[in-house]
């Protein structure tokens, strides 16, 4: 019994578990793959039936235009209606009585002998014609036969067969035009001369054309058309369409740009099949109808199966994430837990109990964290006692810097013998000794700071023995921030030292402050003798450069001490124009 709670303990179990319920999803797989394989058989015997039914109808067609041409090729060659075409117009008029009885019954004999075949004339110019049937003599007579364009594409062929567009016979009936008729026409030749004596036109019939294709069922809307091989609708049965090139453009160019028997293509976003099979005249019997049609039934079991593998998907996929979720929740909130220490968040705690690796796991990751609180305690402290103790070294080190140069000052006045000016420098030196005394810690807020400088002016001023100006420019509300002690101090005695001593004059200082963005935007400026650029370089560039003067190098520990990342000072001058000297101090919150 305890060995198997060890076992169904083991992170390793419930991942295999896991894994088991998991094969689910192969399984449908194989299933999907299946019916992919069944249904791409099935679609493919569909298609060639599709193809199959196209390939008869198209024979069916091409043996109508068989009956036409042979019909055509019959009477083309028949002397006997040669030789009435020719001396029909030089004959007497019993005679062309005669010629025209035997021609309309020649005619009428070879309509008779052809199912196919609807009526046949034979044309001449000057309205003279013969045909059988109800051949009328009198609407050839009001038709112009030279303005036709079908009667001179006729007689540039010389005597080919030229096949035209479904139409109504224009020359039969009493009244309008009801015959339906697919025409075939040549011009009639003397064979001896070779000149053109006629027109030689076969009419097939058009209502048989139509009736052999609407017996095609291609789907529930799927038809069929003829189109030349220049892509033209010859046949269709939307007259209107006849005779003008195929509408949809994705279609054309399937039927004229490609040689295969099945295509696709859309039209209107709509998926469509399309199949075409080469008639006896040269014309092409295209069927178009929507893929869906042909495969509707298909597509419905194919969305059965794919919403049952769904089905079965989620359920395996719901007891999956069950016990999953067993397994991996404890992974989770440990993760969550790293998580917030890699943030700095020391204070985690992780209370996974269980006895498996992960419980293990959560037991080490907290006995880390309390070592790591008490590593991180123990050099938090050593840190703050050095920082300290630098701070404590460079404040150390600027105070002697700043009492030599003034007692300098007091000394070299008593010497003089100017007592009066050095009573002067040491009320002005006890007035900022007073300022800085009693003041505990590094920092000062930025008012005092300016006031001490105001101060240090006056010594400047009675050792220099001339008068500078000092401009302030604060922000609102920012004399009460606290910077680092004597940050602005060393870099006013610089502005004179460097600055107006070597001119031998006065001159003005100026102090701006402002905030922005989370920064301390701070800049002392003067309008001295300015810095020549290669000293300038190196002065930017200094870090600890023990030539960039103590002072100086003040600043920049200051900045390093309390400061952190993008805290900075930069140092803009030109010879003759002055320097300017801007601190950034990234504020912390």
């Amino acid at each position: 019994m305890l060995r198997f709670e060890r076992l169904t303990n083991r992170y390793a179990s419930k991942v295999i578990v896991a894994f088991l319920f998991l094969i689910l999803i192969p399984t449908t797989l194989s299933g999907f793959s299946f019916y992919l394989e069944s249904s791409a058989l099935v679609k493919k015997n569909v298609r060639a039936s599709a193809v199959q039914l196209t390939k008869q109808t198209a024979d069916a067609l091409s043996s109508m235009f068989n009956a036409g041409s042979d019909t055509s090729d019959l009477l083309y060659g028949d002397l006997e209606v040669q030789q009435a075409a020719m001396r029909y117009t030089t004959s007497p008029l019993n005679a062309q009585i005669q010629m025209s009885q035997s021609l309309n019954t020649r005619l009428n004999n070879v309509v008779y002998s052809s199912s196919f075949v609807k009526i046949v004339y034979l044309l001449q110019e000057g309205g003279i014609g013969w045909g059988s049937g109800t051949f009328s003599t009198p609407k050839l007579r009001k038709a112009d036969l030279a303005g036709l364009d079908w009667v001179e594409q006729s007689r540039k062929k010389d005597g080919e067969l030229v096949w035209q567009p479904l139409r109504k016979d224009p020359f039969s009936g009493a009244g309008e035009n009801t015959d339906l008729v697919l025409p075939v026409s040549r011009a009639m030749k003397d064979f001896q001369t070779l000149e053109q004596i006629g027109l030689l036109v076969v009419n097939l019939n058009g209502r048989a054309i139509m009736n052999t294709i609407h017996q095609v069922k291609l789907g529930e809307t799927g038809r069929y058309t003829v189109v030349d091989s220049e892509g033209r609708v010859m046949i269709d049965a939307d007259l209107s369409r006849i005779g003008k090139p195929v509408a949809e453009r994705s279609l054309h160019e399937r039927i004229v740009g490609s040689d295969a028997a099945e295509f696709e293509f859309a039209s209107g976003g709509t998926p469509y099949y399309g199949v075409k099979q080469l008639l006896s005249n040269g014309w092409l019997l295209v069927g178009t109808v929507p893929t869906e049609e042909i495969t509707g039934a298909l597509d419905k079991l194919h969305n059965r199966i794919l919403t049952l593998s769904a089905c079965f998907a989620l359920v395996a996929v719901l007891i999956g994430l069950l016990i999953a979720k067993r397994v991996t929740k404890p992974i989770k909130q440990l993760t969550l837990e790293m998580r917030r220490v890699q943030q700095g968040d020391l204070s985690v705690r992780t209370k996974i109990e269980s006895s498996d690796e992960i419980g293990l796991m959560s037991k080490h990751f907290n006995k880390m964290l309390d070592e790591i609180g008490q590593l991180m305690a123990r050099i938090e402290e050593e840190q703050r006692e050095k920082l300290e103790a630098e701070v404590r070294a460079v404040t150390y080190r600027i105070h002697p810097h700043f009492l030599y140069n003034t007692l300098s000052t007091l000394r070299w006045l008593i010497r003089s013998g100017e007592t009066e000016r050095a009573d002067q420098g040491l009320a002005a030196l006890t007035r900022l000794l007073q300022a800085n005394m009693g003041k505990s810690g590094q920092m000062i807020a930025l008012g005092e700071e300016l006031e001490i400088i105001r101060k240090y002016i006056v010594i400047l001023e009675m050792r220099y023995e001339h008068k500078y100006t000092l401009t302030l420019d604060i922000g609102q509300g920012l004399e009460d921030m606290e910077i680092p002690r004597m940050l602005l101090q060393p870099l006013v005695e610089n502005a004179v030292f460097h600055g107006f001593v070597p001119l031998n004059r006065g001159g003005g200082i100026s102090i701006h402050a402002r905030a922005r963005h989370g920064e301390l935007h701070l800049e002392v400026k003067d309008d001295g003798a300015g810095v020549a650029p290669g000293k300038l370089e190196r002065l930017n560039a200094a870090v600890t450069d023990e030539k960039a003067g103590i002072g100086l190098q003040h600043v920049r520990d200051s900045l390093r001490l309390y400061y952190g990342a993008g805290s900075d000072l930069s140092i803009v001058s030109e010879l003759g124009a002055g320097t300017s000297v801007h601190i950034v101090l990234r504020l912390q919150r």
